[in-house]
């Protein structure tokens, strides 16, 4: 994507001149006249840099890089100045100007500043994107100033120093593993081993070599010997995420290893010690699971020496909107485009709806809607029909003065839907909110 350069200055010809001396540098130029109109192109453009003029009427360069800062903008500036007029350009640096070029100036020597500045700015951006990063990896970045989350966040604070086994339990999507990040790297082992295992993504063979290693030739395959998850983590903390779909088996290994603090590798006779702090989290309701005799009740107390439960995003609406908030500026910032809104009657749409996947489902539907949305704000309209026709998020359908023919309106609902799913029955059911078998039935019904 070519970038955006705005050239503001009142001399057409210097403007011209500009252009000329950049016309084989693939960059998209702008340019305004005066400082008024500057400012006006910097509210309203998604810029890469600005060029910009000291003297400029109705609004000089000092006034614009004031309101640039009362913006908040990072968009790199260079100051364009007369000859011998260094110290106005000095004044302007440091009021965030970034550099300054003067009035005659070298092509090659503008070609230059111009590469330099729009590399700071990347290197700025990348900067930026990492640290979110590591916020987000780290488990700083939790977002919920709803009560029941500041009830979740004073547990994680007051527990996270501790050696304490944590069970942290909750909906799919709900944020577990932020919650088992902001633990680990709030506690004194965030600098030692941090070590995840999705327990219902390994296979029932694979499970105690992965959690435990194995000596070489312990089975077929075993060439060499291998240091289980365990083993890796020791000194620091092991997550094991979806426990309850751990087997039978591997349940009482598992107990062993919490009472023991011991492990051998699978075809080993050496007992190894380490020094772990457990984890461990479900969507699973293991109390319910403990009666039907699927998982033990000596390894459930053992986890749950200090549990966190975490609420579902219906019961926490009012940290919706900021969630919806952050993940739009963190999708357009990924994708390299301006800033997004929301309209009142999308943010309240989105508010009402019953997110049963959680913060992913959330996540999934602002990544969806900056993907496919062609304005700056985001509307009712451009929800997808999931939300805008379930529950409470449902649209209000008004009956015209005339009256309509239902049978018509649901035909063409059908019609609809088998269009915006590609005739996939499945789908089109899904979007009307009815069983396949029902839409198949309807379909007949009106001979589509």
């Amino acid at each position: 994507m070519s970038k955006r350069i705005l050239i503001a200055d009142d001399e057409k010809n210097m403007v011209w001149a500009f252009k000329k001396a950049l016309k084989d540098e693939k960059y998209q130029i702008i340019s305004a006249s005066n400082g008024i109109e500057a400012v006006e192109k910097i509210k309203t453009e998604d810029l890469d840099l600005i060029l910009m003029d000291i003297k400029m009427p109705k609004l000089d360069g000092m006034g614009v890089l004031q309101e640039i800062r009362s913006l908040n903008l990072n968009t790199p500036v260079i100051m364009i100045t007369a000859h011998g007029t260094t110290e106005s350009a000095v004044q302007a640096m440091k009021m965030g100007a970034l550099d300054y070029i003067s009035k005659p100036f070298d092509v090659e020597e503008l070609k230059i500043q111009l590469r330099k500045a729009l590399d700071v700015k990347d290197m700025k951006e990348q900067i930026q994107y990492l640290k979110e990063e590591l916020e987000s990896r780290t488990g700083r970045l939790i977002i919920g100033d709803s009560p029941v989350m500041k009830r979740v966040l004073d547990i994680v604070y007051r527990v996270a120093p501790t050696n304490a086994t944590v069970l942290i339990t909750g909906e799919s999507g709900t944020g577990k593993e932020m919650i088992a990040n902001a633990i680990h790297y709030n506690s004194e082992r965030k600098d030692k081993p941090y070590i995840k295992v999705n327990c219902g993504a390994i296979p029932e063979s694979l499970m105690e070599s992965e959690l435990f290693g194995h000596e070489r030739g312990a089975f077929t395959g075993a060439v060499s010997r291998k240091p289980g998850r365990f083993e890796r983590a020791n000194g620091g903390t092991i997550f094991l995420d979806e426990v309850g779909e751990l087997s039978a088996a591997t349940q009482v290994k598992l107990l062993r290893v919490l009472q023991e603090k011991q492990i051998e590798r699978v075809g080993g006779t050496d007992v190894i010690d380490i020094d772990i702090r457990v984890i461990a989290a479900t969507n699973r309701d293991l109390k319910s699971m403990l009666e039907e005799g699927a998982f033990r009740e000596d390894l459930y107390y053992r986890l749950n020496v200090m549990p966190i439960e975490l609420p579902p995003l219906r019961e926490r609406k009012e940290d919706i909107p900021k969630l919806i908030m952050h993940f739009l500026d963190r999708f357009c910032s990924e994708m390299g485009r301006g800033a997004l809104s929301l309209s009142e009657e999308a943010m309240d749409a989105l508010v009402k709806y019953d997110w049963k996947g959680n913060i992913r489902e959330l996540e999934n539907i602002v990544e969806r809607l900056v993907l496919l949305s062609q304005g700056k704000e985001i509307s009712r309209d451009d929800l997808p029909n999931e939300i805008l026709y379930s529950g409470d998020g449902a649209i209000e359908f008004k009956l015209p003065d005339g009256g309509v023919n239902l049978e018509d309106v649901e035909k063409s609902l059908i019609k609809q839907a088998l269009e915006r799913s590609g005739h996939n029955q499945t789908r089109a059911a899904e979007l009307l909110g009815i069983t396949r078998h029902t839409l198949i039935y309807r379909m007949g019904k009106y001979g589509l």
